[in-house]
């Protein structure tokens, strides 16, 4: 793993660093639909196509499949919820959530707008 990581503003850290959480609604990519790909902004790592991007209403952008090997799980502290961070930095990026059905996946990656950046696709 690289210890060269991209700047992060103070907000950016507390999300990614710290494993905040930023205020539904209020984030860049909550209500955003283009072509493309969401990264890591701490490290740039590939994480979710907007192809799996869709409007779950929770206030933060959803997912409901990352790139293999993009995304690790982990038992969240509070002992009800399941961590996402990034693979490679280990960067925070937000929840996921599984039998909502929202999508034919049954999963919904909540994630920090914070914690991701999007790359449109090139035309």
């Amino acid at each position: 793993m690289s210890d060269k990581y991209n700047s992060l503003t103070d907000e950016e850290s507390y999300v990614i660093v710290s494993r905040g959480t930023e205020a539904p609604f209020s984030g860049e990519y909550d209500n955003f639909f283009k072509d493309g790909t969401y990264v890591c902004r701490r490290c740039n790592t590939p994480l979710f196509s907007s192809k799996a991007k869709f409007d779950a209403g929770c206030g933060w952008p959803a997912f409901d499949e990352s790139y293999p090997d993009a995304v690790r799980r982990i038992p969240d502290p509070d002992g009800s919820r399941t961590e996402i961070r990034c693979a490679h930095c280990d960067g925070h990026l937000g929840h996921v959530f599984t039998g909502e059905r929202f999508t034919k996946t049954d999963t919904r990656h909540c994630v920090n707008s914070l914690a991701i950046r999007f790359l449109p696709n090139s035309t």
